[in-house]
Parts: C-alpha cells; sequence; structure tokens
C-alpha cells in the first residue's frame, strides 16, 4: 500500500530544489520507512531526493526500494552518479541487480567502476545461478591466525568500513584458505587477554557451503545450524565470501515462490509479474498447460473407450457423477501432493520415509473415501435405478480418493528420488493423472455391479 503522508511535501521540496530539505527527510526515519514513503515518487523523484543524502543513507535506502524502481533508476538516470552508487552496494545485490538492466547500458555502467570492483563483479556473475557462489557477498573480515586480540581489534576497525558484517571472523593463511572462525562476541571477551592469538582463540571445526553447491541446500544449512552466516570455498578450501542470514531468507523466499509456480504448473518467473514480457509469460504458463490439455485428451480417449456402458437407457445416470469422480480424486491427489512437497521443502520428510508415508496416505485415502463414499451413495440413490445400482458411485470414489492420495505422495517422491523438483509434479499434473485413472476405475465399477 503506498503511503501518500509526504508526497506532496516531497514533491514540493523537489520542485524547489530543496536539497537541505531533502537531505534532512532521509535522515530523520529508518530507511525502510524514508523508502516507504517513496513508494509514491517516480523513480526520476525518488532518484532526486536521493541525491541530496549522504553515501550511506543513499544505499541503505536504495535497498530497500521496489525492484522496478530501482532497475529503473540504473537504466535512465546519470550513468556516473549511478555507478558510484553501485559502489556502494553490498557485492551480491550489485551483481543481481546489474543482470536485471539491459545488456548494453550494464556494460556501460561496468566501465565506470573501479578495476577492483569491476573484476568482483565479473567473478561473482561467472557462478551459475542459484549458487552459493552467486549469492555470496565478499565483504568479509579475513584476518591471520598469528594476531595477537590487540592487533585484531586495529585489523578489524581498519577492515571495517568495508565489511557488511562483522558477526564472525574469518582466520585464514597467507594463501586464503580458512583456518578457523572467532566471533566477535569471543573477541570482545577476550579484550581482557589483548596477547591472546587468534590461533588460540578460533574454533576449527567450521560449517562450510561450497562455491557450486545449490543455494537451497545452504539456506537448509545455515536454518539447521542457527547461523548468523556462513563462509563459502572453493574446493581448496580458500575462502571466497560468505553468505548472511538476510541472503539465506532472500534464496528461502525465492524458493518457496518458485515452488508456489511450479504446484500452479508455470514455469518459476525470473522477473517481476509486471515486468515480464506478455510473450514470455504466455510461454511459461502455454508449456505446462499444453502438456495438461494432451493428459485431458487422455481422459477423454478413456472414456470413448466405455461408450457401450451409457448405451443402454438404465445406464445413463452414471453421467451425471462422472465431475463428481474426477473433481474428488484430483482434489485428493493435490492435497497430498502439496504436503509432501512443502514436507520436502522443510526437510520434514525425506525419500527413505516413502513406505511410511504410503501407509498413512493409504489410511487417509480409505477414512476420506468412506467419507465421501457415504455422502455419494445417498445423492446417487435418487437417480440410480436400484440400491445396488447406486453402489458404483460409493466404491468408486473410494477407489479414486485412494488413488489420488497414494499418487500425490509418491510421485513427488519419486521426482526427488529422479534428481528433479518435486514441486514440478504440480496440482495440475497430478490431478490430471488420477482423472484418467478415475475414468478407468468409474467404468469399471460400473460394468461389474451394472
Amino acid at each position: 500500500m503506498i503511503n501518500t503522508l509526504f508526497l506532496p511535501e516531497l514533491r514540493d521540496m523537489i520542485a524547489a530544489g530543496q536539497k537541505e530539505e531533502m537531505r534532512e527527510f532521509c535522515a530523520a526515519l529508518h530507511p525502510v520507512r524514508t523508502a516507504e514513503f517513496m513508494e509514491g515518487l517516480t523513480a526520476s523523484e525518488s532518484w532526486q531526493v536521493l541525491r541530496s543524502a549522504d553515501r550511506e543513507q543513499q544505499q541503505e535506502i536504495f535497498r530497500h526500494f521496489d525492484n522496478d524502481k530501482q532497475v529503473a533508476i540504473l537504466e535512465l538516470e546519470d550513468r556516473q552518479e549511478v555507478a558510484r552508487l553501485i559502489t556502494r552496494l553490498a557485492h551480491d545485490e550489485r551483481v543481481d541487480l546489474l543482470g536485471e538492466i539491459d545488456e548494453e547500458i550494464g556494460a556501460e555502467l561496468l566501465q565506470l567502476l573501479p578495476a577492483e570492483e569491476r573484476r568482483d563483479i565479473l567473478r561473482l556473475k561467472a557462478y551459475p545461478e542459484e549458487t552459493a557462489g552467486a549469492v555470496m557477498t565478499t565483504d568479509i573480515a579475513k584476518l591471520d591466525e598469528s594476531l595477537t586480540v590487540d592487533e585484531a581489534l586495529k585489523e578489524l576497525g581498519r577492515q571495517a568500513e568495508d565489511l557488511e558484517t562483522i558477526y564472525y571472523l574469518y582466520v585464514v593463511d597467507t594463501t586464503d584458505h580458512l583456518r578457523g572462525v572467532v566471533s566477535a562476541r569471543q573477541l570482545v571477551s577476550a579484550m581482557v587477554q589483548p596477547e591472546t592469538t587468534l590461533g588460540a582463540l578460533m574454533e576449527t571445526d567450521i560449517i562450510v557451503a561450497d562455491s557450486m553447491e545449490d543455494q537451497e541446500s545452504v539456506a537448509q544449512t545455515v536454518a539447521r545450524f542457527d547461523l548468523l552466516a556462513i563462509p563459502v570455498v572453493d574446493p581448496e578450501r580458500r575462502l571466497l565470501g560468505i553468505i548472511t542470514h538476510d541472503d539465506v531468507i532472500d534464496v528461502m523466499r525465492d524458493e518457496a515462490t518458485e515452488d508456489v509456480q511450479r504446484i500452479a504448473a508455470v514455469n518459476p518467473l525470473n522477473e517481476s509479474y509486471l515486468r515480464m514480457n506478455l510473450l514470455r509469460l504466455s510461454w511459461k504458463r502455454g508449456v505446462w498447460l499444453t502438456i495438461l490439455f494432451f493428459a485431458a485428451l487422455l481422459t477423454a480417449f478413456a472414456l470413448d473407450g466405455y461408450q457401450d456402458v451409457f448405451a443402454g437407457a438404465e445406464a445413463t445416470w452414471l453421467v451425471l457423477f462422472i465431475p463428481l469422480v474426477i473433481s474428488s480424486g484430483g482434489n485428493t491427489g493435490s492435497q497430498s501432493s502439496t504436503l509432501v512437497i512443502s514436507g520436502l521443502a522443510r526437510n520434514d520428510i525425506s525419500v527413505t520415509d516413502w513406505w511410511q508415508i504410503f501407509r498413512r496416505e493409504l489410511a487417509m485415502g480409505l477414512m476420506l473415501g468412506t467419507l465421501l463414499g457415504t455422502f455419494g451413495f445417498l445423492c446417487a440413490a435418487f437417480p440410480a435405478p436400484s440400491l445396488v445400482d447406486a453402489l458404483v458411485v460409493p466404491i468408486t470414489l473410494l477407489l479414486v480418493i485412494v488413488c489420488g492420495t497414494t499418487c500425490g505422495s509418491l510421485l513427488p517422491l519419486l521426482f526427488q528420488r529422479l534428481g528433479l523438483d518435486p514441486a514440478m509434479m504440480s496440482n495440475p499434473f497430478v490431478a490430471g493423472i488420477v482423472d484418467i485413472f478415475g475414468i478407468i476405475i468409474y467404468m469399471n465399477v460400473a460394468i461389474v455391479l451394472l
């Protein structure tokens, strides 16, 4: 929701060029609140306000703008000024942002950056998307193990301005191989013994992430061990950077968004919904819709094979319950697949639990099938020629719902076992499979009883 409280005053300041007043506005509130009050401004107006802020406040407020406004500022405003802003952003954030703007503009901005910053950006961009290397920051405190507590504090003071965080201080040798870690709390506590070396203080049993490790796996590790940051190393254990807890939150949010989109049978969007080209958006939705369309055709073919069942006038009432049978199985399968996919995402369950999951879902299918089958029997008793004929509906519902719970739970586990994303076994896809089985079960039960 756009906060319009200060918009008229801000626009008056911009029109009058009141830089001092705009500087005071940027300094008066927390950067998050300042960015919220600027939501109603255009990208150009927001940049005019930001230009009046000091360097630190400028980048802090900019970080909290929505992605579309950030991209617009980088693409439309003065290249030199924007380049100076980029140098002050966190290393991982600026790489992501440069990857979203027009390639030509990105190349221009890269040329305006200092050589060291440019090399760092190009190095991070070289890592494949969704790996630890792609989301890490290289703003880290590296200290030699021979330093005393007193010397380490002085060195930390020299490095502090360029660091994103100092939760942990990483101890390395002369070739940047990770030797240990000292928390900021440990260092402060050791001030009573200033001659103690970092080698004596450091913890050597360190949880690390490989630079090519999947970002979701890293996020799960950070959550499991309750870390504030995790070091990222190469195969030779050289320290490359760190992934902080705020980066992990972003990763988990992005992964959850991707899973939700896959569950809805949409290929994950790599940019915001409103910014994405309509043709690309249609393609991402159309791929799965096409697959589901042909899956639905199989349901029609299944029905076509049982035309003889409906030939007699006494069996035409069966048509009334086809939507009921299909929807019951599909809805049940979707429930089961969603529960299993979310359980896999939280590490509550694993592929090795498949037998226990199967038994639980089989029992659940029997209970839900009995409940809905009872209602189905009461509904079918009126149009059916006899109560025996009406049993077709409850028996079918029981079998179809059991089919839905077992298929919906086991198919995501199968995808996980094959090394694929279990969220690809989306609700519509599961429902399409169960629909086919539902028709076959329904017709065969009808043939047996009628």
